[in-house]
């Protein structure tokens, strides 16, 4: 079983960065696709972006492409979502989660079997 703990989140101006971070423990993060997914208030559970297991394959909703990368370091442990040039409508409750699979990773939250509890990132003046 894998426990996931999300950090970094948290206040930041429109055009501004933060960066992610996915620890794991109970399990290697390297044996897994991961993936981010954030949530708004009133929205459905949105995913982000995501990296396969087999090739680091990258994925990124339309919606980010451009501004966010994912990356994951396997040394510690952790996968991170760097996020630059923020807007307003960034604003979510940021989850990262994982699936035991060689396939090419989606970001379709269903495949994924184990979550974090979240992280908040507000984009406001």
């Amino acid at each position: 079983q894998v426990q996931l703990v999300e950090s970094g989140g948290g206040l930041v101006q429109p055009g501004g960065s933060l960066r992610l971070s996915c620890a794991a423990s109970g399990s290697t993060l390297a044996y897994y696709a991961i993936g981010w997914f954030r949530q708004a208030p009133g929205k459905e559970r949105e995913g982000v972006s995501c990296m396969s297991v087999s090739d680091g394959s990258t994925l990124y909703a339309d919606s980010v492409k451009g501004r966010f990368t994912i990356s994951r370091d396997n040394a510690k442990n952790t996968v991170y979502l760097q996020m630059n040039s923020l807007k307003p409508e960034d604003t979510a409750v940021y989850y990262c989660a994982t699936a035991a699979t060689l396939l090419p990773c989606t970001v379709v939250a269903g495949n994924y079997d184990y979550w974090g509890q979240g992280t908040q990132v507000t984009v406001s003046s």
